[in-house]
């Protein structure tokens, strides 16, 4: 797998990455996710079928992992793997988040799986707790979610401490959400410490129903800044597992032009993403080999010129898809 610099940091990156929201907590917005886990949501056995698809993504070639404190065992499922594998820190980049505590009790059910606070005091007590896992295989902390609404953009001690642990050589970044990722990015790309840009890297989402952060992010990777893709495939909305009647039409395009390149509608929503020059990395976010093997097949994808008009066709409005999205259930 091919790998390269991420934007002006000195982190190198696979052009793939793994992240495991999906795999260190029960619950989770993904269409199947339940069936994902064979419903058996047993510490042991989640960490062993996080561990199959962590080997899984290391033979692919993959050498970035991107997890977050919220995402209930998957630093600790990543720390247990980095020392049973013996990978040393030179060879892999992690990446992980602060921002919100994950509180559902190791329940699918719950009445709050997560809990968002952009706080000084989370953000030492979460970059401590991930510290503590991860060690010096850390190479990215970034905040999640960051929003305008959130306004922890605006917190001078938050951005401070964020300095700090900076100048540990830890690069800083951001994840981004909602229909206005594109201002909060812009804001963010304004914030400096001691004369330079605080920011390292975004995380935003863009897929083939949701582009409008398009523009943004080509903007913040010809600064410097690294790009990763997060929720390409849309929870599951860009899968074969999307039987909405509603997205019928949208699904016969997909599977169309997949028959074409003799793909999968995941890789093809994966190389849909990575045609973009401005994508450093996409995140696959599979629960299972299987799923992993299917995400990988985008890298040798090759999409004709009148095949991504074609898919240009989907994108949907972002009231719609965030629309979507926050109604999707955690199961």
């Amino acid at each position: 797998m091919e790998e390269r610099r991420l934007g002006a940091t000195n982190l190198t990156f696979s052009r793939m990455g793994l992240g495991l929201a999906a795999l260190g907590r029960p619950a989770y917005m993904n269409l199947g996710h339940a069936d994902d886990l064979q419903h058996n949501y047993d510490v042991s056995a989640m960490e062993a079928n996080a561990h199959e698809v962590l080997d899984s993504a290391w033979a692919c070639g993959v050498r970035y992992f991107d997890a977050a404190r919220s995402y209930g065992r998957a630093e600790e499922f990543l720390a247990t793997w980095l020392r049973a594998r013996n990978i040393g820190t030179d060879s892999v980049t992690i990446g992980s988040k602060w921002g919100y505590t994950y509180t559902a009790g190791w329940q699918v059910q719950a009445t709050q799986h997560e809990v968002k606070e952009h706080s000084l005091a989370v953000l030492k007590r979460q970059f401590q707790e991930s510290k503590l896992l991860l060690g010096s295989h850390l190479k990215l902390y970034q905040i999640h979610s960051a929003t305008l609404e959130s306004g922890v953009l605006d917190k001078s001690d938050v951005l401070e401490e964020l300095g700090t642990i900076k100048a540990t050589r830890i690069r800083i970044g951001l994840t981004l959400t909602g229909p206005r990722q594109a201002e909060t990015l812009k804001k963010a790309i304004g914030i400096t410490n001691e004369g330079q840009r605080l920011f390292d890297v975004v995380q935003a989402t863009w897929n083939l129903l949701e582009p409008s952060a398009g523009p943004a992010l080509e903007a913040a990777h010809d600064l410097g800044m690294g790009v990763i893709i997060k929720e390409a495939l849309a929870n599951g909305r860009l899968t074969s597992r999307n039987t909405d009647p509603a997205f019928g039409p949208k699904r016969k395009i997909l599977t169309d032009i997949a028959n074409q390149v003799d793909t999968s509608i995941d890789a093809l929503a994966l190389a849909a993403v990575l045609v973009n020059p401005w994508v450093d990395v996409v995140l696959s976010g599979a629960a299972t080999v299987d799923q992993l093997g299917s995400n990988v097949k985008a890298l040798s994808v090759r999409l004709p010129k009148e095949a991504i008009a074609q898919l240009n066709s989907l994108q949907e409005t972002q009231e719609q898809y965030w629309h979507s999205r926050s109604r999707l259930p955690w199961n």
